[in-house]
């Protein structure tokens, strides 16, 4: 049996590229990075970031190109693929992509609706309105079970 199967969570590093196949179906095509945070043997924080090129087809690639944006998180479930060409110059292209099957879509941004951190009202913290119960003497005797 094989499985042909991968999973990222990251950032876009661009906003989506909408395009259309000949047949009309929707394209979309953007970047993610997703970072990898360990310890050396010296016990010294390591970073590594890793970019992904994800490509999306149909209804989910009109929602992508909607909704999401340079810096956006997104969950991207999909297939890996590779994909070779001739280029222009007669030499050989080939770039390696997930194809994306299922995106969950990140926190949105307070820029994204409309509202920047700095238009934000100031205001004092709510106060919670608190349910008091009758103080009640139980007795463990009368409870039928």
């Amino acid at each position: 049996m094989n499985l042909n199967k991968a999973f990222i969570i990251g950032n876009l590093t661009r906003d989506p590229e909408s395009r259309s196949l000949p047949s009309g179906v929707p394209v979309v095509s953007f970047g993610v990075a997703t970072n990898r945070i360990w310890k050396n043997q010296q016990g010294q924080n390591q970073q590594d970031a890793q970019f992904h090129n994800i490509v999306v087809f149909g209804k989910l690639a009109d929602l992508a190109s909607q909704y999401l944006k340079k810096g956006s998180l997104v969950f991207v479930e999909g297939r890996i693929q590779t994909r070779n060409w001739d280029a222009q110059d007669g030499s050989k292209k080939n770039r390696t992509e997930i194809v994306a099957e299922r995106i969950q879509f990140g926190p949105r941004r307070a820029e994204s609706q409309g509202v920047s951190q700095k238009q934000k009202p100031e205001s004092a913290p709510e106060e919670l309105e608190t349910i008091e119960y009758p103080e009640e003497d139980i007795n463990p005797e009368e409870i039928p079970f």
